[in-house]
């Protein structure tokens, strides 16, 4: 119960008694009560005038990393000695060094500094307003403040890194980049043989091939190396990602479409990103460092969705992305996604799956059971019909077992069809 409702009762009751045994001597003990009760109203802040700012040392970190936060308080009005500073926190971010609730002596003449680290899993937190509170000298009579100081903090995913790829694509952009364009032009791989046209470097003459010919001269022709536009579909479906003791194997998928987006975004290529499953989340395609960092930033966001409209993949949008681009979809799979995922390939789209097994992340997490050896090979039978299904469609599969580092099976996923199928077992 707070002092001052505690010191009215108390009041009350000793008014009541004076006045009602008519005794001077009772009425007199009110007295130092209500000067106790004049000073608290007296010497009460009236209003709050406080200078507050929050700092980050930096707005974006990887995971497991410690943010410094600089919180500086200045009392302008120069009436308060000290006040409660609470910093409430959103889920899942916690403050290692300092305390969310503490008392600060407040200065006129220059600002007070408390200092804290942060620390927090994958995802994008927006601190909440500092709530401030200020009391008479009696604690009595109580001042409050919320001072909301924007500070936002992204904790990117892991990003690893992997060698290079060979990629195919079946349409290039006109940009320059590193994907083989399967035309003749400049470049590093031998395409093949053409007569010598005037202005071609005589570095490119095949002396070998022109020495068997009297009139005309061959000269090497190479691969044109194009850019290409590439489309990343994250599936974040509450349905797909969710399994048993509420554990998600989304944190698999995001490092995995985080490992792709940069390997692909080194080439020179356009990479979009598309999170499916709950509100439309689409980052425009682009290329470079800047196109990274978005990205990163909306795999930071990205949390599990549940939605009735987007809770199969027949609602995937492929008009944002560009016709015959190649289409990476990163998905544990549903048993009825299979038919929409080929409907994308007869679209003329290029379409890879990268999908985390759902049935080996789940078996690490149940307990031996009599039945559990069972339901695991129908839940095997059913899960290789589907990728075969999807393989025999002509799109290529990666069966990721996540207790696999994902360095080591991104090599697999570009490469050909009859390899990516020995995967599925």
């Amino acid at each position: 119960m707070p002092r001052i409702v505690v010191l009215i009762l108390i009041l009350g009751a000793a008014l009541t008694a004076g006045l009602g045994t008519v005794n001077g001597q009772v009425l007199a003990l009110t007295v130092p009560l209500l000067v106790f009760l004049g000073a608290a109203v007296h010497w009460m802040p009236r209003e709050l005038d406080l200078e507050v700012n929050r700092e980050l040392d930096s707005d974006r970190v990887g995971p497991d990393s410690r943010v410094k936060v600089c919180l500086r308080l200045r009392d302008r009005s120069n009436t308060l000695e000290e006040a409660r500073v609470a910093q409430p926190l959103p889920e899942g971010l916690r403050l290692l060094d300092g305390e969310k609730d503490c008392r600060i002596a407040l200065r006129s003449d220059r600002p007070v500094e408390v200092w804290g680290e942060l620390l927090g899993p994958r995802g994008y937190y927006v601190l909440p307003p500092i709530e401030i509170e200020a009391h008479d000298p009696f604690g009595l009579l109580r001042q409050t403040a919320a001072y909301d100081v924007a500070n936002r903090l992204f904790v990117l995913p892991e990003s690893m890194k992997i060698p290079t790829v060979a990629i195919k694509a079946r349409r290039t952009r006109v940009y320059p980049g590193l994907i083989p364009a399967r035309k003749g032009g400049p470049g590093v791989e031998f395409y093949g043989l053409r007569e010598y046209r005037t202005g071609d470097s005589w570095r490119w003459i095949n002396h070998r091939v022109s020495a068997r010919h009297e009139e005309d001269l061959f000269v090497n022709e190479f691969e044109l190396e194009r850019a290409i536009d590439i489309g990343l579909i994250l599936d974040v479906r509450a349905m797909t990602n969710l399994f048993a003791r509420h554990q998600s194997i989304l944190e698999f998928s995001v490092q995995a479409t985080a490992t792709l987006a940069d390997a692909l975004l080194v080439y020179g290529n356009r990479v979009g990103l598309f999170l499916y499953g709950g509100s439309i989340d689409w980052t425009f395609p682009g290329s470079g460092k800047l196109q990274q960092e978005r990205i990163m930033r909306a795999l930071a966001r990205a949390q599990l969705e549940t939605s009735q409209i987007f809770n199969r993949l027949d609602h995937v949008p492929a008009r944002l992305f560009p016709p015959r681009s190649l289409l990476i979809v990163i998905s544990p799979l549903h048993p009825q996604d299979g038919p929409e995922l080929l409907k994308l390939r007869a679209r003329g789209y290029q379409v890879t799956v990268v999908s985390p097994d759902p049935i080996a992340f789940e078996r690490n997490l149940l307990e031996d059971e009599d039945q559990l050896e069972l339901a695991m090979r129908i839940a095997r039978l059913e899960r290789n019909h589907l990728l075969a299904q999807m393989i025999r469609g002509g799109i290529r599969v990666c069966n990721w077992n996540t207790d696999v580092p994902f360095a080591e099976m991104a090599p697999r996923i570009f490469g050909h069809p009859r390899g990516i199928a020995a995967q599925v077992q």
